[in-house]
């Protein structure tokens, strides 16, 4: 590395000179596998990696809450990732926190997430478990796909910081008060391993960092409010039909949510060793996210297009799973997943399980797609 390249190193790394007692350091980042460090700070590194992997390409073609709906301006898994870095990244800066870690998790955190959110998920679990006896996450997902599935198999070797804040960023469970736990490289292993049988326990856990604290009620902040513009561009619901006493407390506006609870965090958060919600504040947040499940999530989907869905995506994987049993190479599980995976992850992967990644990394379009193909 020449002169001028060692000088930038060192200023990228005074960064660390400025943030607080509680923020993760970039000289504390490691990984599992080690690497040479090049001028980025290894968290920067990090979201180079997840940006430019294939898999952020297909955020664009994935549901975050509305599926095949005729509305160029409903969002889209892409949106919402990016909307959790900017609104993390704002608490984290007047936190003075490490932003390159806060964006680095936001970026990645949803990477797992099946064709048609979370109904799609749900399903996919249900076959998982039937077929391996093994749970789906989408965190845990995401977390595998980084480590043994993106780049070919060979994986992305992020930070385990970043990795644990993928994995423990739970955005459906509110908490007044998030506080890291302290764990090295074997308690994440431990953790990540554990979830395949015992979700319940893992989808509680707590992020080994303030900026995982961060993102994980930054994921909330980021879908709580836009899922109400959604729905009122959808004609679902108007905007008056929001509860009185919870608009007057965070607003009626997506923009006026993310305000009010942004700054109820970090003036609640400031200089500590957590992240808080006030508790008018919380309970307001709370009472808006069972309105909106009533009235947007469970009714995003109807009957007969989960019962369509859940056929297709049963039948799909018994149609994979056969191709990979009979190795009939002529089929699109081979031509744009298989053919391109590396030795070690087609040795050290059951058939099952490379089903599973498959359609999990697959975006909505190719799933329909698919199921039709075959129904």
């Amino acid at each position: 590395m020449n002169k001028n390249l060692e000088i930038a190193k060192k200023n990228f790394l005074l960064i660390d000179d400025n943030l607080s007692e509680y923020a993760t350091k970039s000289l504390d980042a490691y990984r599992l596998k080690k690497e040479v460090d090049d001028l980025r700070t290894p968290f920067a590194r990090d979201t180079d990696r997840i940006i430019h992997a294939l898999s952020y390409t297909r955020y664009m073609n994935k549901t975050q809450v509305y599926s095949f709906k005729e509305n160029d301006h409903i969002s889209k898994r892409i949106v919402h990732v990016q909307f959790v870095s900017k609104i993390a990244r704002t608490i984290g800066r007047a936190l003075r926190l490490n932003t390159d870690l806060i964006e680095a998790i936001a970026l990645g955190h949803d990477i797992g997430h099946t064709p048609l959110g979370h109904a799609g998920e749900a399903i996919l679990n249900e076959i998982s478990l039937r077929e391996t006896k093994e749970y789906f996450a989408h965190n845990i997902q995401s977390v595998r796909h980084y480590m043994f599935v993106e780049n070919n198999g060979k994986g992305l070797n992020l930070t385990v910081q970043v990795l644990d804040g993928i994995m423990c960023h739970n955005g459906e469970i509110l908490e007044p008060i998030y506080k890291p736990m302290k764990k090295d490289q074997k308690e994440f292993l431990k953790e990540f391993n554990e979830s395949y049988t015992n979700l319940i326990d893992t989808s509680k856990c707590s992020p080994m960092t303030l900026e995982g604290c961060v993102v994980r009620i930054s994921d909330m902040i980021a879908y709580v409010g836009r899922d109400i513009e959604d729905s009122i561009n959808l004609g679902l619901f108007e905007r008056k039909d929001l509860p009185k006493e919870i608009t007057d407390i965070l607003g009626n506006s997506n923009k006026e949510i993310i305000n009010t609870i942004t700054t109820d965090i970090i003036n609640e958060s400031m200089n500590k060793p957590y992240i808080k919600i006030s508790p008018k504040v919380f309970k307001a947040l709370l009472d808006l996210k069972k309105f909106n499940h009533q009235n947007i999530y469970i009714k995003s989907m109807s009957e007969q297009e989960r019962a369509y869905y859940e056929k297709g995506m049963n039948k799909l994987y018994s149609y994979y799973l056969n191709i990979l049993e009979t190795k009939e190479k002529d089929n699109i599980i081979y031509h744009i997943f298989l053919n391109n995976q590396s030795k070690q992850y087609l040795e050290n992967t059951t058939n099952k399980r490379m089903v599973l990644d498959f359609i999990a990394g697959m975006t909505d379009e190719l799933l329909l797609s698919e199921i039709m193909k075959i129904d």
